[in-house]
């Protein structure tokens, strides 16, 4: 199979994943996969994350709607997956590597309503996305103990699963 080929067909199925399991959650407030499989998906799989980021955002408008939480998805998972590319790669033990994929799965959950106020900001001024952040605290704390609990358990296990797979289909950046 071609490397565009790969790329695209990888791309829809990493974005239909993606889709998928946030809406199969999204009874749950603000417990969700998408950051660690974003997270695990980029650390493995580097730039072949990208254009699933890019196909679960514009589900997520065709499904949701195009509105102003929509504006905020069109940077905050990009800006995730920066976050996870700067990481160098180094190796460790399987605790401390699960711990660290935790504290920042975590703290990207904690941190999601910040970024989401971002609109806010230009729409309504520095009172609204200021109002807007902190009414959705408590969500962004639901969001920060989902998302570290889920890595704690799932980062590792799909990191060395996907490295196995993505060694077979030399998909592996050097």
């Amino acid at each position: 199979m071609g490397r565009r080929l790969l790329t695209l067909v990888l791309g829809a199925l990493f974005g239909a994943l993606l889709h998928i399991s946030q809406v199969v959650l999204a009874g749950l407030p603000n417990i969700e996969l998408v950051s660690l499989l974003i997270i695990v998906w980029t650390r493995v799989f580097r730039w072949w994350a990208l254009p699933g980021i890019a196909v679960f955002i514009l589900l997520q408008g065709l499904m949701y709607g195009f509105g102003i939480y929509w504006m905020s998805y069109l940077y905050i998972w990009f800006l995730l997956w920066g976050i996870v590319i700067l990481i160098p790669r180094r190796p460790a033990p399987p605790l401390l590597r699960a711990v660290g994929w935790a504290l920042l799965s975590g703290a990207y959950g904690f941190a999601f309503g910040a970024l989401t106020a971002i609109p806010w900001f230009f729409i309504g001024g520095p009172s609204a996305a200021l109002s807007y952040w902190l009414a959705g605290l408590p969500f962004d704390a639901l969001h920060a103990g989902g998302n570290f609990v889920f890595a704690l358990i799932l980062a590792v296990p799909l990191m060395d699963v996907l490295e196995k797979i993505g060694r077979r289909a030399h998909m592996l950046d050097p």
